[in-house]
């Protein structure tokens, strides 16, 4: 057949490393293209509002590092 779906592509997220398709809002922090848009904790209560501010700190916290050869070469 002539007629097929591809799998979605996937990027990631800048500011918090989630896979987000590709010209959306990212679900897990809110932000694209660097500003937020939708505000993620506002959704939350106050427990998963800490847990949520912790885990985002954390991943600030570890270095970026580039991708590798491998990793640029997967489709």
């Amino acid at each position: 057949m002539h007629i097929h779906l591809d799998k979605p592509s996937f990027g990631i997220c800048v500011r918090c490393k989630a896979p987000v398709l590709a010209h959306t809002v990212c679900k897990n922090c809110g932000y694209y293209k660097g500003k937020q848009i939708i505000d993620v904790m506002k959704k939350l209560d106050k427990k998963a509002r800490k847990e949520k501010e912790k885990e985002m700190k954390e991943s600030e916290k570890t270095p970026k590092k580039g991708l590798t050869m491998e990793e640029m070469s997967k489709k």
